[in-house]
């Protein structure tokens, strides 16, 4: 008496279903959008996705009410070692004479760390950087907190999109390390107990300012 393995039967279904010509139930999904249609604006849905994932978002209105709400901010959370490497945000610290290292020392004690980017993704409420800028990679990763300051030309809908800002940008030489930053550094590898700041930052800012030419 012969007897049919489970597998033998998995293969002769398999085998059956390949014979049989069946219609493509799904004849225009390469056409079709990937994400539903919305009428919310980006700011609103970039907002919501940072703050699902654990990251910290203020929209600030022009440069003053950037630098209360970075003052505010440090006084609540008593932060005296913040860092800032980048030549566009150093100036706008001179200018409003808010204190900061511009170099690296001591960097071991470096609390916080003050970067710019490249966009700001809506859609997941991520945050495109890269080594390009002075920042580097250290600054975004070392310290506890990491702060970004970004303005609301540089929002984008989707990946693609910050993507072809890159290629805008830089063209033929993009930057040799790109990274999606989705909210504060986890990890559930031990016994699946999630971790913040495991390996990065465990707080994570998104200061999205008013661009000027909008």
């Amino acid at each position: 008496m012969n007897e049919t393995t489970s597998k033998e039967k998995l293969l002769k279904k398999i085998r059956k279903a390949l014979l049989e010509k069946r219609d493509n139930p799904y004849p225009n999904l390469e056409e079709a959008p990937l994400y539903p249609e919305t009428d919310e604006m980006p700011e609103v849905i970039f907002a919501e996705e940072l703050i699902k994932v654990g990251g910290n978002f203020v929209f600030c209105e022009d440069e003053i009410h950037l630098i209360e709400n970075i003052i505010l901010l440090a006084e609540e959370k008593k932060w005296r070692k913040i860092y800032c490497w980048e030549k566009p945000l150093q100036n706008l610290l001179h200018k409003y004479e808010y204190p900061f290292y511009e170099s690296d020392k001591d960097f071991e004690l470096a609390e916080v760390g003050l970067t710019l980017c490249e966009s700001l993704i809506a859609r997941n409420g991520s945050v495109l950087i890269s080594n390009a800028n002075t920042a580097g990679r250290r600054l975004s990763i070392y310290p506890h907190v990491h702060i970004v300051i970004a303005y609301t030309s540089q929002l984008v809908m989707d990946l693609k999109d910050a993507f072809q800002l890159l290629k805008d940008k830089y063209e033929n030489n993009l930057p040799t390390m790109i990274s999606n930053i989705t909210g504060p550094s986890r990890t559930a590898d031990i016994e699946k107990t999630l971790v913040l700041g495991a390996h990065g930052p465990k707080e994570f800012y998104v200061f999205l300012l008013e661009d000027e030419n909008n």
